[in-house]
């Protein structure tokens, strides 16, 4: 089989999340596919965090490459992805026109449950002058779009971790966590800043649940620091009540994934985090990243609609309600109340939306079969 160099083009606009996306895939690629990988990175800090250590380029089958304004990629890759339709270099696209056959150039969009999304999946953009055609490859929740990122053995992996107390051990102290108490409820956070933020911590702290909230590294620590009135400091649990608060190390996405893997709730952000939380089993709560004009709303109401798809339309309404209050900001106490009563019901949907995904293909290998038949 022939190896094919990949380029992956991405800017990072929100910290974590378009790299995150970028990153998951190289490596997939290369570990999976055979793929000779270079990942092209605009900020690398993100991308260290990420891969938790520095100055190591060169990793997990990936060739890392800072994206500056005097970088000059030749262009040898086979497969050209352009993450979440940045622009690529002008020189580096004038060079694959000029080579004798052009590589195949994917824009990587956003991902999105809009039904619109299944007839725009694979669409060609021949370019306007040269000799080039893009085609746009969409992410997404059914068999006609590109599926969403999974490694193989992810499923798997999750549930073998759930039954090893020395590797959920482990993760603890590399958060700078101690086990949470096993009669809480379990919530990750991770969040943008967010209006309804210091109404639900203060529901929680006068219930009468015990919850344990761990709190990653991230935006979110503002908002959490004004209602306390105090700084978070890592390894520093907080008590409220019924409420404890755990400020956790930002730690490298494998070990995110099983932050998800053991929780009971998890509150995620963007879509990297958006997407793992599903496939750990559980109730989710979305913050989708905001856009003007509230056009993030459309979105999150498409994904809804599928998502509760079977559902009971009482059930249906309550995860409807609790979505939009963390997103817009109001009825957040009332929401949760409803969200949390029917926590057991929304448990078993979670696991059976999570093996519904699973049956269908995974977005890296799509990507591959695609990249495939072109190059034939």
């Amino acid at each position: 089989m022939s190896v094919w160099r990949w380029d992956i083009f991405c800017t990072v606009i929100d910290n974590y999340g378009d790299i995150g996306v970028c990153w998951r895939l190289a490596r997939q690629l290369a570990s999976e596919h055979g793929a000779d990988v270079r990942l092209w990175v605009d900020e690398l800090a993100s991308h260290r965090r990420l891969l938790g250590r520095d100055g190591d380029e060169s990793v997990a089958g990936v060739v890392v490459h800072h994206w500056h304004p005097d970088a000059s990629p030749d262009a040898s890759a086979d497969v050209v992805v352009a993450g979440f339709g940045c622009r690529l270099p002008e020189a580096y696209v004038a060079a694959m026109a000029a080579r004798s056959q052009p590589p195949v150039w994917i824009n990587l969009e956003y991902l999105s449950a809009e039904v619109w999304v299944e007839g725009c999946h694979l669409l060609p953009s021949p370019h306007p002058r040269l000799p080039l055609t893009e085609h746009f490859y969409y992410p997404g929740f059914t068999p006609k779009t590109g599926g969403l990122l999974r490694e193989a053995g992810l499923l798997a992996a999750r549930d073998a971790y759930r039954s090893d107390s020395a590797a959920q051990a482990a993760l603890w102290d590399s958060l700078g966590s101690a086990p949470p108490p096993p009669e809480a409820l379990r919530i990750s956070l991770f969040a943008y800043e967010n209006a309804a933020l210091a109404a639900l911590l203060q529901a929680w702290a006068d219930g009468g649940r015990e919850i344990w909230c761990g709190v990653p590294e991230g935006r979110v620590w503002k908002s959490v620091e004004a209602w306390l009135g105090a700084p978070l400091v890592l390894g520093r649990e907080l008590r409220r009540g019924s409420l404890t608060l755990a400020p956790l190390r930002f730690v490298d996405q494998p070990r995110y994934d099983q932050l998800l893997w053991s929780c009971d709730v998890n509150f995620v952000r963007g879509e990297d985090s958006f997407v793992r939380a599903q496939w750990a089993g559980r109730p989710i709560v979305w913050h989708i990243y905001p856009q003007d004009e509230a056009a993030h709303i459309v979105k999150l109401e498409a994904f809804l609609a599928r998502y509760v798809e079977g559902v009971p339309d009482a059930d249906a309404a309550v995860l409807r309600q609790m979505q939009l209050a963390w997103n817009v900001g109001d009825g957040i106490v009332p929401a949760w109340a409803d969200f949390v009563a029917a926590l057991p019901r929304w448990r078993e949907h979670a696991e059976a939306w999570c093996q519904q995904l699973a049956a269908q293909g995974d977005l890296a290998a799509g990507l591959a079969e695609f990249a495939k038949i072109k190059l034939k």
